[in-house]
């Protein structure tokens, strides 16, 4: 169980989660495939091959070799894309795509870790466009997404200023730390791929997601925790039957206070008719 309230005369602490299959259920940018498509951005066959690997990516996970295919796919195919028109389709389509796919498991992990006093960050290959809406839904602290070259007509150029992904996302988080001034060995970091290794082990509590098996054996291996994220749920939802912890917060506080009030009052009373 994670501690409740963090003690802040420590240095500050944060989690870092990764994103697809550990925070929500798809490939972020590939769940948006069918909004770019009637947004005009791709055609029938990149959406029928977005939709295509998608699926070998939620079947088998993708190894380091799929992920540059990928990599390589996506960069090509969003080259003269208007990077507004991105951001519109997916404000528009965010709470429609994403929000069911939100697992209800991660959804508890970042409330915990606000309680207790923790930043929670994103750690994302994804592109930025798709990551900070996300990120802004599940009230996430920081994001590190991949960024995307955008030339002086607002389109993307198809090179990557930024790739998130494998050491470099262990190197954003070191340099997190640094300007945070975050204590890594009292972290927490959580994901699904063995790609994400490096970002496990920069933290003092990793934590496997919905492992693939490369990362199941080195989880095993090393003793980390292995986490079964299955529910996915929608955030109102969740609000329904849950109260958040801000929630129980103010009720505790009011309640508190309304007993004191009784206290004060019974006081006052007995001194009157004393």
């Amino acid at each position: 169980m994670l501690s409740l309230v963090e003690n802040h005369s420590l240095p500050r602490t944060a989690a870092f989660f990764d994103l697809d299959k550990t925070v929500i259920a798809k490939s972020s940018t590939l769940t948006f495939s069918k909004s770019f498509y009637q947004g005009g951005l791709i055609n029938r066959r990149a959406a029928l091959r977005t939709a295509y690997t998608q699926f070998v990516f939620l079947a088998g996970g993708a190894d380091h070799d799929q992920m540059e295919r990928m990599r390589k796919y996506l960069s090509a195919l969003c080259r003269g894309w208007n990077v507004q028109q991105v951001k519109d389709i997916v404000a528009e389509t965010l709470h429609d795509l994403i929000d069911p796919i939100i697992y209800d498991e991660a959804a508890s992990l970042i409330e915990e870790h606000h309680t207790a006093g923790r930043d929670v960050v994103i750690v994302s290959t994804s592109g930025a466009e798709v990551v900070e809406p996300i990120g802004e839904l599940l009230g996430a602290d920081r994001v590190v997404a991949t960024r995307m070259v955008v030339g002086d007509d607002g389109c993307f150029t198809g090179e990557v200023e930024y790739y998130a992904y494998g050491p470099t996302k262990a190197e954003a988080i070191r340099e997190l730390a640094e300007s945070e001034e975050y204590d890594l060995a009292h972290c927490y970091a959580y994901s699904d791929s063995a790609t994400d290794l490096p970002m496990l082990e920069a933290v003092g509590h990793p934590h496997a997601v919905n492992p693939d098996r490369t990362l199941r054996r080195e989880a095993l291996a090393r003793g980390w925790p292995i986490l079964d994220f299955h529910r996915p749920v929608r955030l109102k939802q969740r609000l329904a039957v849950r109260p958040r912890p801000a929630l129980l917060a103010a009720a505790a506080i009011g309640a508190a206070a309304a007993t004191a009030g009784l206290v004060w009052y019974a006081s006052r009373r007995r001194v009157a008719t004393a």
